[in-house]
Parts: C-alpha cells; sequence; structure tokens
C-alpha cells in the first residue's frame, strides 16, 4: 500500500519541488495551499498524468485549528490516515523596522509555528496507531545564525520551529521520526523576487559553493529523510546550505 504524504503550502517553491519529488516515487501526495490555486491544480493534473499515485488539493490555512481538523478527516476519508507531513506553509512579511506592526509577528506565527503545531498535532494519533510515521518541519538557517533584521519575524519563527521539532520528536517517539531541514538561500522566484544584482551577489560570495541551492535539492533530501534508510536519523536538524556563513 502506498504512503500517504501531505506536504503543506505545496502548490509552489520547495513544497511544490517536495510534491514532485515524492509523488515520482510512489507517495500518494496532498497539496496543501491556501491562495495558490491554479498552480495546486495544474500541478495535480500534471502529476496524475505522470505517476499512477492519488493526488488530491485541498485548501486551508493551517493557522485555523478547525480548518485543519477538516481537511486531515477530508483525507483520511478520501486516502487514509496521513504516513507523512511536510510542515512547509509559511510567510515573511519582510519590512524595515519602523514600518514593522505588531500584527504582521502575530500573523506570522501563526502560519508558520502554530500551523506546524496545528497539522502535527491532527495526524498524531494515526501515525501512533500504525506506529510509524515522518513528520518534517522545513525551518531555514534563518533560525540558526543567519539573520535579517528586515524579516525579524520569519527568522524568530524558524527558531520557534526548530524547537518545536525537537518538543514533537519527543512526543511522537518512538514510533515517528520528527525531524527539521533548515535550507539556506534557495533559488525559488519568491526567495530572488525584490532583490537587487549587489545583494543577490554579495549573498552568494557567503555561499562557500558559490551559488544559490535548487527547491530539487531540497525536495531530494526529504525523500530520503521519509525513507526506510534514514530510519536512524530522528530529533535533528539538517541544513542545507552550500555551507553559508556570515549573516
Amino acid at each position: 500500500m502506498r504512503k500517504i504524504a501531505l506536504v503543506t503550502g505545496g502548490a509552489k517553491g520547495i513544497g511544490r519541488a517536495i510534491v514532485k519529488e515524492l509523488a515520482s516515487n510512489g507517495y500518494d501526495v496532498v497539496i496543501n495551499y491556501l491562495t495558490s490555486e491554479k498552480e495546486a491544480k495544474e500541478l495535480a493534473e500534471k502529476l496524475i498524468g505522470e505517476y499512477p499515485v492519488n493526488v488530491l488539493t485541498y485548501q486551508c490555512d493551517v493557522s485555523d485549528e478547525n480548518k485543519v481538523d477538516e481537511m486531515v478527516s477530508y483525507i483520511e476519508k478520501e486516502l487514509g490516515t496521513v504516513d507523512i507531513l511536510i510542515n512547509n506553509a509559511a510567510i515573511d512579511i519582510s519590512s524595515m523596522w519602523h514600518e514593522k506592526k505588531s500584527e504582521d509577528f502575530k500573523k506570522t506565527l501563526d502560519v508558520n509555528v502554530i500551523g506546524a503545531y496545528n497539522v502535527a498535532h491532527r495526524v498524531y494519533k494515526g501515525m501512533i496507531d500504525k506506529k510509524w510515521g515522518r513528520v518534517i518541519n522545513i525551518a531555514s538557517t534563518n533560525g540558526i545564525n543567519t539573520y535579517y533584521p528586515m524579516c525579524l519575524e520569519y527568522d524568530a519563527s524558524k527558531a520557534a520551529l526548530i524547537s518545536l521539532t525537537h518538543n514533537l520528536a519527543m512526543q511522537f517517539a518512538p514510533y515517528v521520526n520528527v525531524n527539521a531541514i533548515a535550507p539556506g538561500f534557495i533559488g525559488t522566484e519568491s526567495e530572488l523576487e525584490g532583490y537587487d544584482e549587489e545583494f543577490l551577489k554579495s549573498e552568494q560570495e557567503k555561499i562557500l559553493l558559490q551559488r544559490y541551492g535548487n527547491p530539487e535539492e531540497v525536495a531530494h533530501l526529504v525523500k530520503f529523510l521519509v525513507s526506510d534508510e534514514a530510519s536512524y536519523i530522528n530529533n535533528s536538524v539538517i541544513r542545507i546550505d552550500g555551507g553559508q556563513y556570515g549573516a
């Protein structure tokens, strides 16, 4: 029986690459999205046409606990209990210090941290009953030691997500592996948008490999972590940043 993977924020960027990677390796996938309906539907149609797997799309604000319950209940009805959860949904409201608002900070935490908690909390019982599961939180090097004052809310949320990862690993033990991936500068459209060439060049120079990563490289790591070959990797934060240094 194929395992079922739920990828939050799965319509674009890193989430999209993860969905494609898992589907191409025989997993049934659920693409969660909030605003990217067109991209989610197009991706689902493409994958259904290419691979012998089930693909669902579901619009849901992960920061809303009741909506998350409805989403997971729908998945359980249509496919079965979730085996693999990829908490990828996130927002980044960047602004200068004097423009920042506390409501933006709260919204960032609601989606990036409470959203991950909501989904993990909802799929917990199904994984424990099966005595198998994988939870991967997509964090960021911004939550470790790479900081940008204009996105301090995002940085703080990713640090909190890493802390949440360690606590969830203890809660889900011993049957479910919970890990975090901390990407560095990944060259998605949203990552590169809005920055001038000089800034991008300076950031690339802080990477030992002298290039940005691509979403597919993160997806390859996800594929490994959900596999049986990674069964002894648990409660870990794995950087994938090309040897990024400096801040």
